[in-house]
């Protein structure tokens, strides 16, 4: 669960509560009863350089998926076949 944290503007208290994503934003200072806000901080993680997602770490050149580039090897395979009896058909 998430840590937030909040100042009252009134009274200037400020707080760190553990919250669920579902509960809602509190609203009441619990020291003065003034109104709270939500203060919002920058983000603890951040993921730089290389090895993070899912291409990262694939071995080859090609960014074709495997099925693709199975379907396109069939269909050359079938040409070069289609093509030979042609040709040496015509060399006849």
């Amino acid at each position: 669960m998430p840590t937030y944290a909040y100042a009252c503007k009134d009274c200037h208290h400020a707080f760190d509560i553990v919250q669920s994503f579902s509960d809602p934003s509190l609203t009441v200072c619990p020291e003065c009863g003034g109104t709270l806000r939500k203060k919002f901080n920058s983000v603890g993680v951040v993921f730089k350089g290389g090895g993070f997602y899912r291409t990262d770490s694939r071995s080859g050149g090609s960014s074709v998926p495997a099925a693709a580039a199975s379907k396109d090897t069939g269909a050359k395979e079938s040409k070069g076949k289609d093509s030979a009896p042609a040709a040496a058909a015509a060399s006849n």
